[in-house]
């Protein structure tokens, strides 16, 4: 395999789990353990391949599929150490195919339904990043702040929230890059729901555009706030956001340092909140979480019991009404380093209410009205 660490943790989980094989068929998944894509169908829960492993790893694929896989989507696995397995596309499924391949008197484990297997959740295997995973997120991170930065320069009060979301795409996806959430909202619906899905409504005023972009399996989400004729609020709002941002950021590092919970982070985010003079904004907007293979891969709640773990990426997203803070970050023990950033985008110096810790936020952009 690509990584020694991945090997050791399914030994782990083989031997804690008195295993003989495990087998995963989502999507990322399987980006997790060979850097490749098994998505054709995105409304699927599992993807056209899966990758088992058993001391050894094996695709298992339909016969559509098996000759681009092994040519194309297997980077992170040397071609020597895999075996690709195929089944006829209409002699059998995924899920039948997989189960196939246990024997009778062994036990394994899937991330999908699969008859006979037991269920795995694989969101702790993928915890914390990997190095190489680290470096795809920092490519992944500078490249989706860059389409993103570059469709918000275009902007003008009159455009609609479809126009810029489907800008969005195309510029995310010209990067090699997927969009599973694309959020757009002018300046009137911004201010009304925290989710701002595109609709025909001119941006008006200002407007907010959220993104969690996808590529090798790995998700990084970030918000850029464009203003034509801003109101007297958005500023004191936005600073405030930020401020929240920076101390979930700070907590995270602190918490994943004495061993603490997602619930401990969600605390300092609480009392941030009441903070900076906006008590209470957080029950209108989940707060966010870990990233990585997963657009959060928990989402924090007050009693969350979620372990906070580094490397690893972050992704909090404070809102105060019609306001939004929101970035992907890799806290490590010693470094928050924020990944959806580039040097083309004013900031702002944001301070964690309760640590001694600064980080340059995105700033509002203001545009002329013309």
């Amino acid at each position: 395999m690509g990584s020694d660490d991945k090997r050791e943790r399914l030994e782990a989980v083989l031997e804690s789990r008195d295993l003989d094989a495990v087998w995963f068929a989502r999507p990322n998944s399987f980006a997790w353990l060979t850097g490749g894509s098994s998505v054709i169908d995105r409304e699927s829960d599992a993807g056209v391949a899966a990758v088992g492993y058993d001391g050894d790893v094996r695709i298992v694929t339909n016969n559509i599929e098996a000759a681009r896989i092994e040519a194309e989507e297997l980077p992170d696995l040397e071609a020597d150490a895999v075996s690709i397995e195929q089944y006829s596309w209409h002699a059998s499924s995924l899920a039948e195919a997989i189960s196939a391949r246990v024997g009778d008197d062994e036990r394994a484990a899937a991330d999908v339904d699969v008859p006979g297997l037991e269920r795995i959740d694989p969101s702790a295997l993928r915890q914390p990043l990997t190095e190489r995973d680290r470096e795809r997120y920092r490519e992944l991170g500078r490249e989706t702040a860059a389409a993103v930065e570059s469709v918000c320069r275009e902007l003008r009060a009159e455009d609609t929230e479809h126009e810029v979301a489907s800008a969005l795409r195309v510029a995310l996806s010209a990067r090699d890059i997927e969009a599973p959430v694309c959020l757009v909202g002018g300046g009137e619906r911004a201010q009304r729901y925290r989710h701002y899905t595109p609709t025909q409504a001119e941006l008006g005023d200002y407007a907010l555009l959220s993104v969690t972009a996808e590529r090798h399996g790995l998700h990084a989400s970030c918000t850029r706030t464009v203003a034509f004729d801003a109101p007297d609020w958005l500023e004191e709002r936005h600073e405030a956001a930020t401020r929240v941002e920076a101390t979930a950021l700070a907590a995270t590092q602190e918490v994943a340092e004495n061993g603490g919970t997602a619930g401990d982070v969600f605390g300092a985010v609480q009392d941030a909140y009441a903070a900076v003079g906006f008590e209470g904004e957080w029950e209108y907007h989940h707060q966010g979480g870990a990233a990585g293979f997963a657009g959060r891969e928990w989402i924090a709640t007050p009693d969350h019991e979620a372990s906070v773990e580094v490397p690893m990426a972050y992704a909090w997203n404070p809102t105060v009404q019609g306001a939004k803070s929101e970035g992907t970050a890799l806290v490590t023990a010693d470094e928050i380093e924020p990944l959806t950033t580039t040097d083309n985008w004013p900031t702002i110096t944001a301070e964690a209410v309760d640590r001694d810790v600064e980080l340059e936020r995105p700033a509002i952009l203001t545009l002329e009205d013309e």
